[in-house]
């Protein structure tokens, strides 16, 4: 699985309309075959940050960045963020999730 984690840090006058800027482009990528996860989270340290983390199978990959939606996307975003995202982006021997093995719900 092809696993990414990219951290945008947004204009404060969009933090709030954020992940309504990404819906669309959210949408289209978690309906993609071969995405496995596509989820954002807000930084509870800085309201200004998000955190995409993504999966796709091995093969998935590229037609996500040549997509039309990717392309939309990443036309529009450069309004929206402070600082260039920072990614991490490697390749790891899982099809997705596992359970953690130290907590459990009581």
């Amino acid at each position: 699985m092809i696993f990414i984690v990219v951290k945008f840090t947004v204009r404060p006058e969009v933090a709030d309309s954020w992940l309504d800027l990404t819906a669309d482009f959210t949408a289209a990528t978690r309906a993609e075959p071969g995405n496995v996860f596509f989820d954002w989270a807000r930084s509870v340290d800085d309201p200004n940050v998000f955190v995409l983390t993504e999966g796709f199978q091995d093969d998935a990959a590229e037609a996500h960045v040549t997509s039309d939606h990717f392309k939309q996307a990443m036309a529009a975003f450069p309004k929206a963020i402070a600082t260039t995202p920072q990614i991490i982006n490697v390749t790891i021997p899982q099809d997705g999730w596992s359970e953690m093995a130290e907590l459990k719900p009581a």
